[in-house]
């Protein structure tokens, strides 16, 4: 079907409020859309991974993007949500005798530097979390009071492209790169050994000592690899750094075979990626079913059935007892050749700091962390924490928990940062968000449930056309979906 032509006009009463209409101006893809009886005209593509924003939904003044639900401002074009930065471009729009028209690119316009201005600011750890708020403050004129300490020797960067396309080999260090943050002092290779929360300051290696009026811990979480003789070997490999997957691409460039350890969302992408670089793969999982424990049986069954049309083996209900470079030894006795290993058994979160500063921490049966409140202040009221290593209340289920998600710790990051700035009110009580790819096949997940026990189906899984519901004490926290964006992004508005 032949788009419009924005430009040529459209008749007024084709634009509902809070609708969006796709189309073109010139050879530029753009939306139009009515946002509280505002016109707004602006790109039509996420610049965060190219989807189609027509595709997305409209919510209290900003579009929001189908496939990892992205923010942006209507009338700004100012990327307010994470995973995007990039602003996107807008264009004049008039509406006159029932005709729209839209017309020449506007200039950029920036975001206002906030009147508060809050004073020095010290962000330890460079992960998604750490970024977004450097990049938050900075954006809004504070960049010069920051500093962020981080441990990667690599500058910040999408660390789930490390998992995915990256270690697929589909895109290059530069396509994975986060914008740097103005003005901010970015200290790379930086390893922070303690705070001194009555003297506020950090102490780095070497001796250092880095003062701050609000200390921001970011440090994120360390991957597990589970206990067996030769655990400790170079040729076993984890997934959380840039340089984990260099590592592993290396080791895989000379390998034809790989064993995963675990069938969580992290090991069955690390297994289609190592199949996209034409490794045989083997996934070793005590789990019987993928998945199972936060998709459902079902889910999982099919994710299941998918690798292995993709030529993933599985040796489920088994753990590794011994590894000597050459195969495996499973707990039944067998044995399984493989040139290399990679872990996908789940993380802890990097507490350390904070328990050596006499913060406090949450129970590990209560998801563990730190504790912070519902402005992400933890019981020092100059620090804060965010991302991975949180343990945040969540206004809908009542109780505090602790997520493991990129968007989540951005979204941390992004709202701290304007709180801190004087920029938004009340408490942060963003709805858990996040997506995992394999193949062809793409699963958002809203909400957050400590079991799917709980669940209704609606679609065919088979077909990879459904959305799975969840709840918890009888009321619906959270829904998994795979092809139906909209749904996800309708049930994230309502949450």
């Amino acid at each position: 079907m032949t788009e419009r032509n924005l430009a040529d006009g459209i008749a007024s009463s084709d634009l509902g409020d809070d609708a969006v209409i796709a189309g073109k101006v010139g050879d530029e893809d753009i939306v139009l859309l009515r946002s509280g009886g505002r016109l707004c005209a602006m790109s039509g593509t996420c610049p965060h991974a190219g989807a189609p924003l027509a595709e997305g939904l409209v919510v209290d003044g900003t579009l929001r993007c189908p496939w990892h639900h992205a923010r942006f401002d209507c009338a700004t074009g100012e990327a307010v949500g994470a995973p995007a930065f990039g602003a996107l471009d807008r264009f004049a729009v008039s509406e006159e005798h029932g005709v729209i028209r839209v017309g020449a690119k506007l200039p950029v316009q920036q975001p206002v530097a906030a009147a508060n201005q809050p004073g020095r600011i010290v962000i330890v750890g460079g992960g998604p979390a750490g970024h977004a708020c450097a990049e938050m403050l900075a954006r809004h004129g504070a960049g010069s009071a920051v500093t962020l300490l981080s441990d990667d020797a690599d500058a910040p960067y999408d660390r789930t492209a490390c998992s995915k396309q990256y270690l697929a080999g589909k895109v290059g260090r530069d396509e994975i790169a986060l914008p740097v943050p103005q003005g901010v002092l970015v200290r790379l290779a930086t390893h922070v050994e303690g705070i001194d929360a009555a003297a506020r300051f950090v102490q780095v290696a070497g001796g250092e000592s880095i003062a701050y009026d609000h200390l921001v811990l970011a440090t994120g979480a360390e991957p597990l690899v589970p206990p067996f003789d030769g655990a400790d070997r170079d040729d076993v490999h984890v997934v959380r750094t840039l340089a984990d997957a260099d590592a592993l691409v290396a080791w895989a460039t000379e390998g034809k075979r790989a064993l995963v350890i675990g069938s969580s969302y992290i090991g069955l992408e690390v297994a289609a990626s190592l199949i996209g670089r034409k490794l045989e793969v083997t996934v070793v999982a005590d789990a019987d079913v993928p998945l199972e424990k936060t998709a459902g049986p079902e889910v999982g069954s099919m994710i299941r059935r998918l690798h292995e049309s993709k030529g993933v083996t599985f040796k489920t209900g088994r753990t590794v007892k011994a590894w000597d470079g050459h195969a495996v030894t499973l707990d039944d006795g067998s044995r399984v050749e493989a040139d290399l290993i990679v872990a996908g058994t789940g993380v802890r979160p990097r507490i350390a700091l904070a328990r050596a500063a006499g913060l406090a921490l949450a129970e590990e049966d209560n998801g563990g962390g730190i504790t912070v409140d519902s402005t992400l202040r933890t019981s020092d009221p100059a620090i804060f924490a965010i991302g991975d290593v949180a343990n945040v209340p969540d206004p809908r289920l009542g109780h505090a928990i602790r997520v493991e998600h990129w968007v989540v710790a951005q979204h941390m990051g992004q709202w701290l940062a304007r709180h801190l700035l004087g920029l938004v009110d009340g408490e942060y009580d963003d709805v858990p968000f996040f997506w995992s790819g394999h193949y062809d096949v793409s699963l958002r997940y809203v909400g957050h449930v400590a079991s799917p026990e709980e669940r209704h189906i609606d679609g065919d899984i088979a077909a990879k056309d459904f959305a799975v519901s969840f709840e918890e004490e009888g009321k619906r926290q959270a829904l998994m979906t795979c092809g139906r964006d909209r749904e996800a992004l309708i049930f994230e508005a309502e949450a």
